[in-house]
């Protein structure tokens, strides 16, 4: 059975099922308050969840049951006497040192806990860079919404931000360098795309058997890495692909050449082109794209799929894929993307979509 914790506007839901059919609520936790993000930490067992109270803020809580009782997290909060507030945990991710997780959040802030996410600090690091003041929010604020460690190697860490574009750690997040060389950010004037910060990436994923390999969506633009993040390539120009902007993006983790993407109409709109909900997939490193969407709706649908509602399970042909949408709608895969089936429906706007 496969599950899938996916967070909504009005709570968590556990979901379980087999691909192919619709899936059962298994578990529901925080009714009516905000869930940006959950995941279970397969080290563990432990699920966590980050929530955004209108009265309480941001916190992280930790739970072995998701239908049980959830503690919360400490150490989730910016330093007292400054200006500036935390306003939202975005993402969740397990490092490569037991017990290692990251969180990031708004503004551009990455905690680190040691202890399976119990106690949290703040990254000194990057929340200290001289950079910082330079720095620029996207439309959905300053948000840490993208942590990608390296397989096998603590020290190498990358993650992304909302304005301020790829940032590279090689030595555990003690120092951090700029990475956006080869991404152009058309949706600036001509003349104000010469700041090497000002880059509004929406999402990254690593190919775990080739590491060196990422693949970015960007906000105006699919891009591929093949040095670890030195550098990008321009893979949606001259392409298929019915529109470059979007959120998720998703690596098949047994093939570095294939990945997934959703494109959505850019600027204001933000659905998908012309009603037609559409996952694209490259098998060649992004060469070539192809519509994989086949039970998808085919019309009259102007689904939102966010950032991290996007997310795998397996790999090669059985990969399965599932994602949610602001309509409520879930959506999943079990032969990687050759056929859809709806896993769940009239659920709140989906924020996030991971597999556990």
């Amino acid at each position: 059975m496969t599950e899938l914790l996916v967070g909504t506007r009005k709570g968590l839901f556990a979901l379980g099922g087999e691909p192919g059919g619709p899936f059962e609520v298994t578990a529901r936790a925080f009714a009516g308050e905000p869930v940006e993000y959950a995941m279970r930490d397969a080290r563990s067992g432990r699920t966590l969840a980050a929530t955004t109270s209108p009265f309480y803020g941001p916190k992280i809580w930790v739970t072995d049951d998701p239908a049980g009782d959830w503690e919360q997290a400490d150490g989730v909060a910016l330093p007292e006497g400054g200006d500036a507030s935390l306003a939202r945990i975005w993402v969740i991710v397990p490092g490569e040192e037991d017990g290692l997780l990251y969180a990031g959040g708004d503004p551009g802030v990455l905690f680190e806990s040691r202890d399976g996410g119990s106690t949290w600090a703040l990254n000194e690091g990057l929340w200290g860079h001289p950079t910082r003041p330079d720095w620029s929010p996207g439309n959905g604020g300053l948000c840490l919404h993208t942590i990608v460690p390296w397989p096998g190697d603590p020290g190498r860490l990358l993650v992304a931000i909302s304005a301020v574009g790829v940032w590279l750690s090689d030595d555990a997040g003690a120092t951090w360098r700029h990475s956006n060389e080869g991404i152009v950010p058309r949706y600036l004037p001509e003349e104000a795309r010469g700041n090497p910060i000002a880059h509004c990436v929406h999402d990254v994923r690593r190919a775990p058997t080739r590491p060196e390999r990422l693949f970015m969506q960007f906000h105006d633009g699919v891009y591929r890495s093949d040095d670890g993040g030195a550098s990008w390539l321009d893979i949606a120009t001259g392409t298929d692909l019915p529109s470059d902007f979007g959120f998720p993006v998703v690596v098949d983790p047994a093939d570095p050449e294939s990945a997934y993407v959703i494109p959505l109409v850019g600027a204001l709109d933000r659905t998908t082109p012309g009603g037609v909900v559409e996952v694209w997939e490259t098998r060649d490193a992004g060469a070539t794209w192809a519509s994989r969407s086949d039970g998808l709706p085919a019309g009259d649908a102007y689904l939102t799929i966010l950032r991290e509602a996007f997310d795998s399970a397996g790999a090669g042909d059985a990969l399965e894929l599932y994602f949610g949408a602001t309509s409520g709608d879930v959506f999943g895969s079990g032969d990687a993307a050759g056929s859809w089936f709806t896993v769940a429906d009239h659920l709140p706007p989906v924020y996030s979509v991971r597999t556990a």
